[in-house]
């Protein structure tokens, strides 16, 4: 699929997969999953001009289809594999879970990548290894506005069973200082500062150079920028879309905050998570519903 020269408003980068979620005493079901089919879907849906740059193997391509039909530009770096990911959660606790990765679609490579158009780059992975920090530093000096999700650097593929280890950064502060905006929830928090205060760990993390850092945990979303603190709640009335929570959150929050403050941005992104995680699957609603929603 060929790339316009028109400006999108949001890039977003990183592996489209097959997520098998095992319920707790539920049926397992199969779907297209990632950090970066659910951040796109969730900026799109609320009017944002929104292109994907994903690795995977040319046969899968059916599983763009719910990127596509929403009005999403996608290029795709070809590879042997698509990434399949396996999330099972072995009691009612949503937020407990064990995650592991079967495929693998390999690392990202700035020899590879298009031109982006676009007014915000998100890289939105799911484990390591999707980005380095040289490509993120790349991006960087091509003068890109960057914002990671840190659990493309926490969540670490254990190479002897491809289970998902939840580990610490060495280079996290090289990484954090090369972003405009960072991204992470409550359990990456704790692995990188060692607290679970999410005010204590989003003023730690700004330390190391960057100005606005997202917090997600089951209950909201807090924002650190400009050396302020804010909090939202959610106001889901169930979790029964409790996976990729944190993707939509913050994708929802970085399209607000194109053109709106931060207080607001954090209200919206509540209400349109709050929204999504009432059906399973990314989000479907449309922009009223969340506008009434933050109300």
């Amino acid at each position: 699929m060929s790339l316009t020269s028109d400006l999108y408003d949001i890039a977003f980068i990183g592996h489209m997969c097959f997520d098998e979620v095992i319920s707790y005493q539920g049926v397992p079901r199969v779907a297209p999953g990632s950090a970066v089919l659910c951040g796109a879907l969730a900026a799109v849906r609320v009017g944002k001009r929104v292109m994907v740059v994903t690795r995977m193997a040319p046969r899968d391509q059916d599983i763009l289809e719910p990127l596509t039909a929403n009005g999403v530009t996608v290029h795709v770096i070809p590879s042997k594999e698509t990434t399949y990911m396996k999330v099972v959660h072995p009691s009612a606790d949503v937020d407990e879970r064990q995650i592991l990765q079967v495929r693998n679609a390999g690392m990202f490579s700035l020899a590879a990548m298009p031109e982006i158009p676009a007014r915000r780059v998100h890289l939105a992975g799911i484990t390591d290894q999707e980005f380095s920090l040289d490509f993120i530093a790349g991006l960087k000096q091509r003068g890109y506005r960057l914002s990671l999700d840190m659990q493309s650097f926490v969540r670490q593929v254990q190479p002897d069973h491809g289970s998902i280890a939840f580990l610490d950064v060495p280079k996290k502060q090289e990484i954090v200082r090369l972003l405009d905006t960072v991204k992470l929830d409550i359990v990456e928090a704790k692995v990188l500062t060692g607290t679970d205060d999410l005010e204590k760990a989003a003023v730690e993390i700004e330390t190391w150079g960057c100005s606005e850092v997202v917090v997600t945990q089951a209950e909201g979303v807090l924002a650190r920028a400009q050396g302020k603190t804010s909090y939202e709640k959610f106001s889901n009335r169930s979790v029964v879309g409790r996976t990729g929570r944190g993707d939509t959150t913050f994708a929802a929050y970085l399209a607000r905050r194109l053109d709106h403050n931060v207080t607001d941005s954090m209200k919206f992104a509540a209400a349109l998570v709050s929204i999504k995680m009432e059906t399973p699957g990314p989000f479907n609603g449309t922009l009223d519903q969340v506008l009434a929603r933050m109300q």
